[in-house]
């Protein structure tokens, strides 16, 4: 088993390849790294002798000064070495660097420069690195006005502002989780590669990005309605632009009934999308879930009965109650790497409608099972 330690472990990258390495416990273990430890030579130097492989991704992305940019990324990385070092270190080092490496910038200068000296750590001191060239990266939780554009449009369009373009220049994307499989990929492959320009999936103009979030935000988050997703990307895009929904206030969204003597007539979802729609019954005080996914879409629709649903993102502590009564029918969508779960709380069988945006597969089922 390798042991794996993440410098960035809390941030926007790091948390991703955190959680996904937790999903291979038989493989890694998964070795905590607080950014307080830069400050602090004993707790870092404990921190490198219990790690095979460190991913070194803290790092300053954004400031008003470039300069404070440059000398913060390269302390950080100096501090790391320093540290490997002290311990004789011969972990395998990740250092996460940019496309912009090969831009006139303090920040391109400063994660090229940070990536050559732990490539010259490696070649004096018996290590191996990989130096990860990388792409603009987009996914769910990025820090908006930080991390990516699309960040920043994702939570102005959930929350009333008007995203602007100032250049509508055509960028290469790799989506987060696509990264963090890569960065996985290396790690396996123990091979070691000073210079590995990961390679963007998708090239695509800001000004497409935003008409297709405008969409997400017309279709779906004021209509409830499964926009049409024509391929990998836009799939990716939508579960990144629902990350920023605020579930608290937006759920659970009621539907509109249509009643006449007969009884009652409810459109549960409208898509633009195929999918499995199923339904069941669950008698009283019973708890169905408990288990997280990682890239399905998925609804709960309660028609008949009392229920809780729960949910809660696996690294945080902080539980989401949303109650439902089938006597006015309503519906909570399921964000990614949120663990969910529904309960009857009444006293009458509960009457549930289930759908998720692709087929159950047992042998792929992005199902990951993890209480509430």
């Amino acid at each position: 088993m390798k042991k794996i330690g993440i410098t960035g472990q809390n941030g926007f990258v790091g948390g991703h390849l955190y959680n996904t390495l937790g999903l291979f416990p038989d493989e890694f273990e998964r070795i905590d790294f607080q950014k307080e430890y830069f400050e602090d030579e004993s707790k870092i130097d404990d921190f490198v002798s219990k790690c095979d492989v460190i991913v070194h991704l803290a790092a300053m992305n954004r400031h008003d000064s470039q300069e404070v940019i440059y000398n913060t990324n390269i302390n950080l990385t100096q501090k790391l070495i320093n540290a490997l070092k002290r311990t004789n270190s011969k972990a395998h080092i990740l250092i996460s660097s940019s496309t912009q490496e090969e831009r006139d910038n303090l920040y391109g200068k400063s994660k090229r420069e940070s990536r050559e000296a732990i490539v010259n750590w490696a070649n004096e001191n018996g290590g191996k690195v990989t130096g990860l060239i990388i792409p603009n990266v987009f996914g769910a939780f990025g820090k908006p006005f930080y991390n990516s554009f699309i960040a920043t449009f994702c939570y102005q369009l959930t929350n009333g502002e008007i995203p602007s373009i100032d250049i509508d220049g055509e960028v290469k994307l790799i989506y987060v989780q696509e990264l963090v499989l890569n960065i996985i990929a290396e790690i396996r492959s123990e091979l070691g590669q000073p210079e590995l320009w990961v390679e963007a999936t998708v090239s695509k103009k800001v000004s497409e990005v935003l008409a297709l979030l405008n969409n997400f935000k017309t279709k779906y988050l004021n209509g409830g309605e499964i926009p049409v997703l024509k391929d990998q990307f836009e799939h990716n895009l939508f579960n990144t632009y629902r990350s920023y929904i605020n579930y608290k206030e937006h759920y659970p969204v009621k539907f509109t009934q249509h009643t006449d003597p007969r009884g009652a007539f409810v459109e549960v979802i409208r898509l633009g999308i195929g999918g499995q729609c199923s339904f069941s019954t669950t008698v009283s005080d019973i708890t169905r879930g408990n288990h997280y996914h990682t890239r399905k879409i998925e609804r709960f629709a309660v028609i008949k009965g009392k229920a809780l649903i729960q949910l809660r993102k696996i690294d945080t502590d902080e539980i989401l109650d949303f109650y439902l009564d089938g006597t006015e029918p309503a519906y909570v969508d399921i964000p990614i790497w949120y663990t969910h779960n529904i309960k009857n709380i009444g006293d009458e069988d509960l009457y549930t409608i289930f759908w998720i945006d692709e087929p159950f597969n047992p042998e792929d089922s992005d199902t990951y099972f993890f209480e509430v």
